[in-house]
């Protein structure tokens, strides 16, 4: 399983640089807003605010690769029409890949349900051995 969640580890990476080269390449003037952006895409964890399970759904709407490549998508297709709907849409793309692609690569998974700390690259935090019901996360409403 460790070698796994490894090589999920630096393929994530591989996305993350992949998107800071093509800002690089094709947006060189935004450069700046894979940096500036980076946080924003975090705001998905508000759902915490309503319970576990509605802060899982909305974190890991925003934290796959599914929406950034659409962005990416909608950046392609609209260039010969729009080329400042195209950059605009392009670096979203790339700073939204950039951001799951280093969280990703840090160890920050999709979140499951029952848990903020709980996610599909296993358990995060200083004592992922214990699990969350013995200290809820700050995120997380008490059981």
């Amino acid at each position: 399983m460790r070698q796994v969640h490894l090589t999920q580890r630096v393929e994530a990476g591989a996305v993350a640089l992949l998107a800071v080269v093509a800002v690089v390449v094709l947006y060189p003037a935004w450069w700046w807003v894979l940096l500036a952006a980076f946080l924003v895409f975090d705001l998905s964890m508000l759902g915490y605010v309503r319970s576990t399970a509605a802060g899982a759904t909305s974190y890991n709407l925003v934290h796959n690769y599914a929406l950034p490549a659409l962005a990416g998508l909608t950046a392609l297709v609209t260039q010969p029409a729009f080329p400042d709907l195209s950059a605009a849409t392009g670096v979203l793309a790339c700073a939204w890949a950039f951001h799951v692609g280093v969280d990703r690569a840090l160890g920050y998974g999709l979140k499951m349900p029952d848990a903020f700390r709980h996610t599909h690259l296993g358990r995060i935090g200083k004592d992922p051995v214990r699990g969350d019901t013995d200290r809820p996360s700050v995120w997380e409403p008490r059981r």
